[in-house]
């Protein structure tokens, strides 16, 4: 593994540096804000952009935060497949030169020690590291639960770690399967798969776990095309659905009361038109940064569509202590996460 450590991003003026696209040159109000209701924030396109001689990136996926505030950016560009930022954007460190299809990144802390995983489309593998790359322990395609005939049709997106080291790996570009695995990588369960009933999935993309309320704790699973979040328990019996017309949402992410997800398509699955939701302890829509504003008639949401030329496939979102986000963008012209600063 090629390592390297550097305290300070390239100078913006290097050469090199990429050029934002004319997307990026963010429409915003007329105070330069986005957002509805008490989530509205400024927009900083040029955060955490570097050198792309030296620190390219292809599609920006995903991105998490450790406990001493660095993040850890996931690329699958293959020179540097994780870029590790402080929260003013300044390059701390770059590692991975092989996973050409990293696609989810999730942050697990386990009794003090932090790990990542890796979800890779091309290696049809979740992989378990420490935060600078060392290899601890890889998932691959579950053969044994007799729903695969190849390793090939598995295809993971995304990972969700529970407290006692449980792991659950989202299917989301494959057979659309949910399985879950102990910290010992048997496999427990499989649940989900593709279908047209309820429990079923079309493009189960992104998996959380949710503990909010003091309840005991569910799963939360995209079904991106089908515009829901879905709520299963953690046996992989289906509870409810949260209903998101118009949103292409890609995998939901918890901080305190509050859930964040990048809508990667709006409307009609038409491209280049993403947004941010926010929705509120009761899992309502309360702001749509570069979307249209959240209504409700007789408790449905209407159709969101973007309404500011923000984002570019928005494909996750980070939150700080501050609720600041941050916001990896795939297929966005190979240009680095966007910066919400909570207002």
């Amino acid at each position: 593994m090629q390592r390297r450590s550097f305290i300070k991003k390239t100078s913006v003026a290097s050469v090199g540096l990429v050029s934002l696209p004319l997307f990026a040159q963010a429409r915003t109000n007329e105070n330069g804000i986005v957002g509805h209701g008490d989530f509205k924030y400024k927009v900083n396109v040029n955060w955490g952009a570097l050198n792309s001689q030296y620190y390219p990136v292809n599609d920006c996926h995903e991105m998490v935060m450790d406990k001493k505030g660095r993040l850890y950016l996931l690329t699958n560009n293959t020179k540097n497949n994780v870029l590790v930022y402080n929260k003013d954007g300044d390059l701390l460190n770059a590692w991975g030169t092989q996973y050409p299809g990293a696609h989810g990144l999730t942050l697990h802390d386990e009794n003090g020690t932090e790990y990542l995983y890796i979800s890779d489309n091309n290696r049809h593998e979740v992989i378990k590291t420490t935060l600078d790359g060392k290899v601890i322990q890889v998932y691959s395609c579950p053969l044994e639960s007799e729903k695969y005939e190849s390793k090939s049709s598995f295809i993971p997106t995304e990972t969700a770690i529970a407290s006692n080291g449980d792991v659950y790996i989202a299917d989301g570009y494959g057979a659309q399967y949910i399985t879950h695995y102990n910290a010992k990588g048997e496999l427990l369960n499989i649940f989900g798969g593709k279908g047209s009933q309820m429990h079923h999935f079309d493009n189960a993309h992104g998996i959380c776990i949710d503990t909010r309320n003091g309840k005991p704790p569910t799963l939360l699973i995209t079904a991106r095309q089908q515009n829901k979040l879905k709520r299963f328990s953690m046996a992989g019996e289906l509870i409810s659905t949260i209903d998101l017309p118009g949103a292409y949402i890609c995998r939901p992410v918890i901080h305190n009361e509050n859930v964040y997800l990048a809508s990667i398509w709006s409307h009609d699955g038409s491209p280049d038109t993403g947004f941010i939701c926010v929705l509120d302890k009761n899992d309502q829509l309360v702001s749509a940064p570069g979307g249209c504003v959240p209504k409700y008639t007789d408790g449905k949401l209407g159709n969101m569509y973007q309404t500011l030329s923000i984002f570019k496939h928005p494909h996750d979102v980070c939150v700080d202590e501050d609720e600041n986000l941050y916001v990896p963008q795939w297929n966005s012209g190979k240009t680095y996460p966007i910066k919400l600063t909570r207002v």
